[in-house]
């Protein structure tokens, strides 16, 4: 009697090959903790002396004016009046702030050894970091994104969701399950 054969699964050789990207890694950053932490996993991941990265931080011109206005606007009543030197004083800083963070995530990454550069990329309110990163991605034939994620629950959040639909290139996420997002 002879014994019943295990099945044999047949798979063809891919005949496709995937694109060589020559780009950059991108590796997303907005100074939390998630951000760091996506920076820490990608140097150790993918440090190479001939793996340039870009950390890019995204600034929204205009959001200022918007957060100004927002408050009055949720609670039905008329438009406040929008001080612009405030207004404007907010943006500066909040454009100042990303250069800061860029150049810093760029020598945290140099101290994680990994050789990158700071990036600030300013983008219309209206358009989606997630849009901006994928955007950056596709220009740069990015070899990879990074972007941390916040750990909301068993769930990814809205900006990492999005990465990994509408990446050009592979998506690296990395967890971070720490109290301060």
């Amino acid at each position: 009697m002879s014994k019943p054969s295990a099945p044999v699964a047949h798979t063809e050789a891919a005949t496709e090959t995937l694109p060589v990207r020559s780009g950059p890694v991108l590796i997303a950053y907005d100074g939390t903790r998630a951000s760091e932490a996506a920076l820490r996993e990608a140097a150790a991941l993918l440090a190479d002396p001939s793996r340039r990265a870009l950390v890019v931080a995204v600034v929204k011109p205009g959001l200022a004016f918007e957060l100004i206005e927002s408050p009055t606007l949720r609670l039905g009543l008329p438009p406040a009046t929008v001080d612009m030197r405030t207004a404007l004083e907010v943006e500066q800083r909040l454009t100042e702030n990303a250069e800061a963070a860029a150049q810093r995530a760029a020598a945290l990454a140099h101290d994680f050894g990994l050789e990158a550069e700071g990036l600030v990329v300013a983008e219309d309110p209206e358009i989606t970091v997630s849009e901006t990163l994928c955007r950056l991605a596709r220009e740069r034939d990015a070899q990879v994104l990074v972007v941390g994620e916040h750990g909301h629950g068993p769930l990814l959040g809205g900006t990492a969701r999005a990465v990994i639909k509408e990446a050009p290139c592979p998506v690296l996420v990395v967890r971070h399950r720490g109290a301060d997002r």
